[in-house]
């Protein structure tokens, strides 16, 4: 499945639950300023995002709620933010350390509810027929890990038994052929290096800007638009020459197949970067060559046509009467809104989508082979219930059997911070600051070991060594 443009987490969730493109159904970025409102959206800061005066489009849980069909919410990014004029019956409060295990638990528990021809069934806690489920994990271990890494293939193996556990909750329950399961991601993910830096403070004159949106494509917002086009000019005539990023003009000649130019919110300035590269300040820049490494290691936001930002649909239950393995051609995810609200039996909202109800099948997934796997970034530029479940962030893994190992030890220049990861706007508790205890503790025991190893072969050298 391909995400939306731009590829980052809070535009792709909305259009998965409301089958609008970003540019139609207002969130256009993770971060954006709204001319009219004179105001900034900024998704990690829940004072600043999750107000319904951001979120003007209708999602499913409304559309079903509206058709009698109760849905239950958990963690979903935005559905904090009250939209519209009717609330699910459960919103669950995003919480970015939830142990997989709990939100089996919470999904399980949802089913065990009575439902509405059970004599004990409770209006106030009815069973849900709608159940949304998002998992920050790999979003969150990719950005700090990378998408090559090993850490990251652990995190998919554990968001992987998670769907098992459910299934099996499901096969407990003999509800296998009642509850339908629809496993979607919101974008993949492109490694990062500190050789794929855009110093941007180089190439223009950033006091003449006033907002910048998104990361890592930048929207720009000058002061005074008189200096729009000399802007464009001088960022277009880099590209040409370094290839290492695009640039466009929202109103001019913005790619088509974008669908990111008809709202307000859009700045009027856009540099894409190549897959794989980062726009930076100078600071970004600075720091990154300090360090020898740049954070994060992995990201996500660029051309959501192009094979890294690719994210996921994996279907199951009585609304898919496929064989097992059937695969569908690849679509965009405007098409999961309809896909949804057919499966419950449910009419959609006008949306973008056009996919309903049977899939049409291309053939079988071959289970003697793997996927194919989309190569890193060039170093140079060349009528049941529905179980909705976000895995965030990644698509396919790109690891690559000629990968080099990763190193063992630990020098000073491996050394790697924390990433603030999509959606995760929690208050620090104890338990952060244990984590950064942890970390720390364990960068300064690395660096000992690598002091003591290098002191030792420093003195090993000296005793073997004649001198004059």
């Amino acid at each position: 499945m391909m995400p939306s443009f731009p590829s980052v987490t809070f535009p792709n969730h909305f259009t998965l639950v409301t089958g609008l493109y970003p540019e139609s159904h207002g969130v256009v970025g993770n971060t954006f300023w709204d001319p009219d409102m004179q105001a900034e959206f900024y998704y990690t800061d829940p004072a600043r995002s999750m107000q319904p005066k951001w979120w003007t489009a209708e999602p499913v849980w409304e559309t079903l709620e509206y058709a009698g069909v109760r849905t239950a919410i958990h963690m979903w990014p935005g559905s904090e933010a009250h939209i519209g004029r009717i609330e699910p019956a459960y919103v669950d409060p995003y919480n970015g350390k939830e142990l997989l295990s709990k939100k089996v638990d919470r999904v399980l528990g949802l089913l065990d509810l009575p439902g509405p021809d059970d004599l004990s069934a409770d209006a106030q806690a009815p069973r849900p027929q709608l159940i949304a489920l998002y998992v920050p994990d790999v979003d969150a271990d990719g950005h700090l890990y990378g998408p090559n890494s090993t850490e990251i293939m652990q995190t998919i193996q554990h968001a992987d038994a998670m769907v098992g556990d459910i299934v099996r909750g499901l096969e407990d329950r003999n509800l296998t052929d009642i509850v339908n399961i629809v496993i979607v991601s919101d974008h993949g993910m492109a490694s990062t290096d500190i050789d794929r830096l855009v110093e941007l403070d180089t190439i223009i004159d950033m006091d003449k800007i006033e907002h910048t949106d998104g990361w890592p494509l930048y929207g720009l917002r000058p002061k005074d638009n008189a200096h729009l086009e000399d802007l464009y000019q001088t960022l277009k005539a880099e590209a040409d020459v370094s290839r290492k990023f695009e640039v466009y003009l929202k109103d001019v000649d913005m790619p088509e197949r974008y669908q990111f130019s008809n709202n307000d919110r859009i700045a009027p300035l856009w540099i894409v970067p190549q897959t794989g590269w980062a726009i930076v300040r100078k600071h970004e820049f600075d720091e990154a060559n300090a360090a020898g490494i740049y954070h994060p290691r992995g990201i996500h936001g660029y051309d959501h046509e192009h094979p890294l930002m690719r994210a996921i649909f994996i279907a199951r239950g009585p609304a898919f009467p496929h064989a097992p393995g059937s695969k569908v051609d690849p679509f965009q995810n405007i098409e999961v809104y309809n896909i949804v609200c057919d499966s419950v039996g449910v009419e959609p909202k006008a949306n973008n989508g056009t996919l309903r109800l049977p899939l049409k099948t291309n053939g079988q997934h071959d289970k003697g082979s793997s996927l194919e796997i989309p190569a890193d970034p060039a170093e140079l530029p060349t009528g049941g219930r529905v179980i909705l479940l976000s895995t965030a962030s990644n698509g396919p893994s790109t690891e690559k059997a000629n990968d080099p190992p990763a190193a063992t030890d630990t020098s000073p220049a491996d050394i790697t911070r924390p990433v603030v990861h999509d959606g995760d706007d929690h208050v620090d508790t104890d338990e952060d600051v244990n984590m950064w205890w942890q970390w720390i503790s364990g960068q300064l025991d690395g660096i000992e070991n690598w002091a003591s190893e290098t002191l030792g072969k420093v003195k090993g050298g000296s005793d073997n060594a004649t001198h004059e």
